[in-house]
């Protein structure tokens, strides 16, 4: 079974699930909607996905600047088994309402959108089965993915009591030059908690978790503190081997030189990620300490490319491909070429 994707926003994410999606042999990119003829728009016709307009009055700019276009973006979505809007957040629910539900089409809407867009907030470990059958299904936030990733099985391995987690987060992505902060921390925000802890509850409604956030002058990656509570306790051997077999994260070390984000990122250069990405959420094995019951750890989340293997999975759950997330999760991550996880699981 072969389905047909299509993108509705190429930019940051959706260009990134549109790669995504193409490597993966269930599935088929049937095209891609852009506003502006962007160095995006170019690059997506180099590389084969065929290009829409997001209506017929910007067709022309296309033309204009050189870019065949193939129509708009409802004659591409009336095309589509479902679809995978990458729209900037807020546009999403204008779709869903002007197209998606018109048409019929199922949706997989990003992080952005409020939890309400979509019938389901989803995160491929902690939830996938509740994604079956639904019409929309919102990946949630890359912080959101981040915690619930490194979380999930811990608290199935160990029962959470309760988690407290500091989030510093990157200012913008790093195209992005409008936006700062430059030389400031800025909680974000000053109230607590911050919209992660109920955002992960979203995925995870049974986890007591507080989160706290602050904005620092970086574009590279977020990080995460993490300290949680057990009711059954371990030890740090045990949790070190748990993450190490859980599908999207990585043990990083400080001793072989990944002392910082920017390591991380100058690793996925090495490790010839396609932009240098790093799917997985990076956890310093050094870090993670448990004893009587309360364990600590540090993660690092790349935030435009962690959600883009959920996004993937979101759409074998939503059309019933694959019942089971494992299977899914393998299939997609030896697609996109991710750690073998499933080698020593």
């Amino acid at each position: 079974m072969t389905v047909k994707v299509a993108i509705n926003g190429y930019g940051t994410v959706g260009k990134r699930v549109a790669d995504a999606v193409a490597a993966q042999k269930d599935m088929e990119v049937i095209g891609v909607v852009k506003t502006k003829p962007t160095f995006e728009a170019y690059g997506a016709v180099d590389k084969g996905f065929r290009l829409f307009a997001n209506n017929r009055e910007n067709m022309k700019t296309f033309e204009e600047a050189g870019l065949k276009v193939e129509g708009t973006s409802r004659e591409l979505i009336e095309e589509a088994d479902i679809i995978v809007d990458g729209s900037p957040d807020g546009i999403g629910i204008e779709n869903k309402e002007e197209l998606y539900i018109p048409l019929k089409k199922k949706a997989i809407f990003q992080g952005g959108e409020k939890a309400g867009t979509a019938d389901v907030s989803f995160n491929s470990a902690a939830n996938y089965e509740k994604a079956a059958g639904k019409q929309f299904v919102r990946v949630v936030s890359c912080n959101t993915t981040g915690l619930c990733r490194t979380l999930a099985p811990i608290d199935r391995a160990y029962d959470i009591k309760k988690v407290s987690a500091v989030m510093i987060r990157r200012g913008p992505d790093p195209p992005n030059i409008k936006k700062g902060p430059v030389n400031a921390i800025v909680p974000d925000p000053v109230t607590v908690p911050s919209h992660h802890g109920p955002d992960v509850n979203t995925v995870l409604p049974d986890l007591k978790i507080t989160t706290v956030a602050l904005k620092v002058p970086t574009t590279l990656m977020h990080m995460h503190s993490i300290n949680a509570s057990m009711v059954n306790g371990t030890k740090t051997d045990e949790v070190i081997d748990l993450l190490d077999k859980t599908p999207r994260v990585v043990l990083v070390r400080a001793s072989e030189g990944i002392k910082s984000t920017a390591h991380i990122m100058e690793w996925a250069k090495e490790l010839g990620r396609p932009r240098s990405d790093l799917n997985e959420i990076a956890v310093w094995e050094e870090s993670i300490n448990a004893k009587k019951g309360e364990l600590v750890y540090m993660q690092a989340v790349h935030q435009e490319s962690d959600i883009v293997p959920e996004n993937v999975d979101a759409i074998r759950a939503v059309l019933g491909m694959e019942s089971d997330p494992l299977t899914s999760i393998k299939k997609t991550d030896m697609a996109m070429r991710l750690k073998p996880w499933w080698k020593h699981s």
